[in-house]
């Protein structure tokens, strides 16, 4: 099962938050509403995360290292 972490612009970690990264966000800092957060690549912008309230915060999927 995927698992996601979340980092946001002051370097605050927002680790476990499941296979549903943007519902547990929500449910963690007390909002309602997020906005997309995107980052312009080479090949166009890039979903890396949201904003909620006044955090930015990447979004990133946690991986084992090696796996069996």
């Amino acid at each position: 099962m995927k698992t996601f972490m979340a980092v946001d612009q002051y370097g605050t970690t927002y680790h476990d938050l499941g296979p549903h990264p943007r519902k547990a966000l929500l449910d963690r800092l007390g909002y309602r509403k997020a906005d997309k957060m995107y980052r312009d690549t080479t090949s166009g912008p890039l979903h890396c995360g949201y904003v909620i309230g006044k955090l930015w915060l990447d979004v990133y999927e946690v991986r084992p290292l090696h796996e069996a």
